[in-house]
């Protein structure tokens, strides 16, 4: 990887690397004698997904357990989430996190992207996994309880019936205006939603779910105009990612608007929004200061986002964003 301007650069939390072997979920025997050799990473989802991690090395690593270890639980609730390349099969467990010697806990929005490619993929993973667990104990058909199946791969209804995970697909998308060189710009908003430090405010792509019978291409024009009334073309697909809170898939895009275009804003998704040069956005992201307008220091998405990574892109790479 080159970095996130680089030409193979990718989402932050899109480095999975673990081969999931699927085909052993379907054998409960292996996934038993599996347990006994495998490694466990425990994930309290009561506790907002954190994770133990240590931070001997530069980057922060994952703590992972031995099954002896394992803070109590019900073997149904294991979750089996692939082999090492040496063999060692993995597993996640919801749990609160136990007391380990030298380790701290951590949770993907803080570390996800400081983390190696491995373990930022198996945290993804792990995370998106436990949290539809956690929300899929009772059947949404008849409102009884559901069991763990498949490795924890599907849950059961009493009558057989399965159920497997979800993912809510959901767009983002830089929006610009197709000027190269400092002087382009971009178009970011602040939710109205989001709570700001003193002095600041924070500003992000703009972003919403895909609403049934649409393609990703047209909640990227619907969402961009119900936000803030500009029409968008030059749509182009940037990458995706998962964000695991609770279970949605980032599909990320670049598209052009015209800045002259009165910006109409609504104040129930979005209640400022407004363009920025890159010269103003490379500050931010070498640590100065831009005003916002209204004398606040404008603050970026966190690192472990997918509206960051389109930010940098754009920044650093302009040839890359078509249009």
């Amino acid at each position: 990887m080159t970095g996130p301007s680089g030409p193979e650069a990718v989402p932050p939390l899109a480095r999975a690397s673990l081969d999931r072997a699927a085909y052993r979920r379907l054998d409960p025997e292996w996934l038993a004698a599996a347990w006994q050799r495998g490694r466990l990473l425990v994930v309290d989802v009561v506790g907002g997904g954190r994770v133990l991690v240590t931070r001997a090395g530069e980057r922060p690593e994952l703590v992972l357990l031995d099954p002896p270890a394992a803070p109590p639980h019900q073997s149904a609730d294991r979750l089996y989430l692939g082999v090492e390349p040496d063999g060692t099969p993995l597993f996640a467990l919801d749990a609160p996190l136990p007391e380990v010697p030298g380790a701290e806990p951590a949770d993907l929005r803080t570390v996800g992207h400081l983390l190696p490619d491995r373990d930022a993929g198996l945290l993804t993973t792990a995370v998106a996994l436990a949290n539809w667990h956690a929300r899929h104990a009772f059947s949404p058909r008849s409102g009884k309880p559901t069991l763990p199946a498949e490795g924890g791969w599907s849950r059961l209804e009493e009558d057989g019936h399965q159920l497997w995970p979800r993912t809510d697909p959901a767009m983002i998308v830089l929006v610009h205006d197709g000027v190269a060189g400092p002087d382009g710009r971009c178009l970011l908003g602040h939710n109205s939603g989001w709570p700001d430090p003193p002095g600041s405010r924070r500003f992000s792509c703009l972003a919403g779910y895909v609403e049934p019978g649409e393609s990703a291409e047209a909640t990227v024009r619907r969402e961009v105009a119900e936000e803030v009334g500009v029409a968008v073309d030059s749509i182009s697909y940037a990458g995706s990612q998962s964000w695991p809170f609770p279970g949605s898939l980032m599909l990320a895009f670049f598209a052009r608007a015209d800045p002259t275009e009165p910006i109409r804003l609504d104040p129930a998704e979005i209640d400022r929004a407004r363009w920025f040069s890159r010269r103003e956005i490379a500050a931010v992201l070498a640590g100065g200061r831009t005003d916002d307008g209204d004398g606040r220091a404008v603050l970026l998405p966190p690192p472990s986002s997918i509206a960051l990574f389109l930010i940098e892109q754009w920044v650093g790479d302009p040839a890359s964003v078509s249009g």
